[in-house]
């Protein structure tokens, strides 16, 4: 395990060096995304600083970080050396990598380097919204409302669907705010039973 370590001063522009290109890209790719009607969903909510999201910060790679071993070991190393984020996980399903954040002290729920944190810390969960299926924390109070969810819910009705299959089907589709009281019976999104 990593010692806990502050970021010092070199570690500080690298990451806002980091954080610049990372910007750049992740402009220039919404950009393209909001050409083709994305994001899908929209933000609701505001964060309750439950940690969990700095706890095991989770990171879906393309095909060449994934099967490449050469840009995927410079990609874990500057996980590692840079974001202070340890790898505890590797899912060849979805190449999807999990850390642990060496930042994050869950003592006091804090992050030890927030102002020089890495793009992905601040990205979420914005990010979530560009994803098919959003899947926030239990304890998070943002939810996902799909953008179309009163046309999508008016559909539902028209086509003779009520009552609990109906509010099932909201949750499931996100067609309601689950950050509103009432909205989604109070659970999130990792709460859905799977079918």
């Amino acid at each position: 395990m990593r010692p806990r370590v502050r970021d010092g001063p070199g570690r500080k522009v690298l990451k806002a060096l980091a954080r610049w290109v990372g910007r750049l890209e992740l402009l220039l790719r919404r950009a393209y995304l909001r050409r083709r009607g994305e994001p899908r969903y929209r933000l609701t909510g505001t964060c309750n600083g439950c940690g969990k999201c700095c706890e095991a910060p989770s990171m879906h790679v393309d095909r060449v970080t994934w099967h490449g071993r050469t840009v995927r070991a410079m990609f874990l190393w500057w996980q590692w050396q840079v974001n202070g984020f340890e790898l505890v996980d590797a899912d060849p399903r979805y190449r999807l990598f999990t850390f642990r954040c060496t930042h994050y002290e869950p003592a006091t729920g804090r992050c030890d380097s927030y102002e020089s944190r890495p793009l992905i810390c601040r990205d979420y969960p914005v990010n979530l919204t560009y994803d098919a299926v959003p899947a926030l924390f239990p304890e998070c109070t943002h939810g996902v409302v799909d953008r179309k969810a009163e046309g999508l819910r008016q559909a539902l009705v028209d086509a003779g669907v009520k009552g609990e299959q109906l509010q099932a089907l909201e949750r499931k589709l996100f067609l309601e705010d689950p950050s509103r009281p009432g909205g989604n019976d109070g659970r999130s999104r990792g709460d859905e039973p799977a079918d």
